[in-house]
């Protein structure tokens, strides 16, 4: 209710700053702002009167289109990951495990706001290098994103790196990764043969919230679910259960692999 107070307090403030007629020392008039939405002059609603008089607050039409702006922004998916869709996703030709991972992660868009406070909420593609686990799970964060569903990007070796960067902030960057609506871990577990237990203190605490607030999870990983759970057990079984309902593991030689299959 503040917020909407404080939004109609700033449009009157702008519409009397609009209609006042103020000009330059030179006598000119002073130029108008340019505004993206002429009709809420990019406040993303403007003031109206109910049928008894009362003034409320109109949300306009491009309120939407800016929250998915604000949240393609927030998500630190780049503009190239911005253009992988299902549409883009080649499957003539590709071994059946590819069409599976296809198939299921479709499956989980589509029933996503049916599952997303369930336990199974989540989803995780599992397996072999170049097999377009992270074009597949980006293509499903695009499609949430799309529809105002708030989604956060966390590729493994680059995200804890970023963590590990600046120790002032981590606290208020891990509660980020705790609390967005969709977490996606990319490649999670690639690089170093040893995970640290920086890394397994961070991972457990971002899927330990998650798990237990009923959160979703998107995995891509090298890694299939017994692996997981041998480098830690506490994160791969809760990976487990949020994931099990949409779960493939992509196994296979290489012609699993789309970066090399044309050379085989």
């Amino acid at each position: 209710m503040d917020q909407i107070s404080e939004r109609i307090q700033r449009m009157k403030a702008l519409q009397a700053a609009k209609s006042d007629g103020s000009t330059c020392p030179n006598g000119l008039r002073k130029s108008q702002p340019i505004y993206q939405c002429t009709k809420c002059q990019d406040q993303e609603g403007y003031i109206a009167r109910d049928k008894n008089g009362y003034e409320v607050w109109c949300w306009c039409e491009c309120h939407v289109q800016r929250r998915v702006e604000r949240l393609f922004k927030y998500s630190r998916i780049t503009n190239e990951f911005r253009r992988l869709s299902f549409e883009s996703f080649i499957l003539d030709g590709r071994p059946q495990p590819v069409k599976n991972a296809f198939a299921c992660a479709k499956a989980y868009l589509e029933y996503f706001s049916r599952l997303r406070s369930g336990r199974n909420n989540s989803i995780a593609l599992l397996g072999k290098s170049g097999s377009g686990k992270t074009h597949l799970l980006i293509a499903v964060a695009n499609s949430l994103l799309s529809q105002g569903v708030g989604v956060l990007y966390f590729p493994w070796i680059e995200g804890m790196n970023d963590l590990k960067s600046n120790f002032e902030v981590i606290s208020d960057k891990v509660q980020q990764l705790k609390q967005v609506e969709v977490l996606f871990i990319d490649d999670l577990f690639k690089g170093r043969k040893t995970v640290t237990d920086f890394q397994l203190e961070q991972l457990f605490d971002m899927i330990n919230y998650r798990y237990l607030n009923h959160l979703p999870i998107m995995v891509s990983s090298e890694k299939d679910i017994d692996q997981l759970c041998t480098i830690d057990e506490a994160i791969g079984s809760r990976i487990y259960e949020m994931c099990k309902d949409f779960t493939v593991i992509l196994k296979g030689d290489k012609s699993l692999n789309y970066r090399i299959a044309g050379k085989l």
